[in-house]
């Protein structure tokens, strides 16, 4: 198995870690796409991502896989998405192994509470 580029490597990490659309070519077609899973499908290091925009040979929006070495002119761009979507399945593939998944999307509960929590953290009782 072949080692991706170092450099797309932490581009990827970095659009899935922050929500950010990316924009690509691969197997000669531009790509904008949300990045979801990265990492080991079936001995391959690929990405799974949600394509919403670009040129594809399938119906786009889609769910889309990509052999990270077949990726080129990776770039991250300015907009976010609000994470991980769900599937109409309800079913997920057995990866191998995964280098890093994109979190749900933030609810205004979860952010509140967490708000709250690291603001409460810093008071003193007793």
């Amino acid at each position: 198995m072949k080692v991706p580029d170092p450099r797309i490597d932490r581009l990827l990490r970095s659009a899935i870690k922050q929500k950010r659309l990316i924009q690509f070519v691969f197997r000669g077609k531009l790509r904008i796409v949300e990045p979801h899973d990265y990492g080991i499908y079936k001995g391959q290091i690929k990405l799974f991502g949600y394509q919403i925009g670009g040129l594809s040979s399938e119906p786009i929006p889609n769910w889309r896989w990509a052999v990270v070495n077949e990726i080129s002119h990776l770039r991250l761009l300015k907009q976010t998405f609000p994470g991980r979507r769900p599937t109409l399945s309800g079913k997920h593939h057995q990866w191998d192994q995964i280098f890093i998944r994109v979190t749900p999307p933030e609810t205004e509960a979860s952010a509140t509470d967490q708000r709250c929590g690291s603001r409460s953290s810093n008071f003193v009782t007793g």
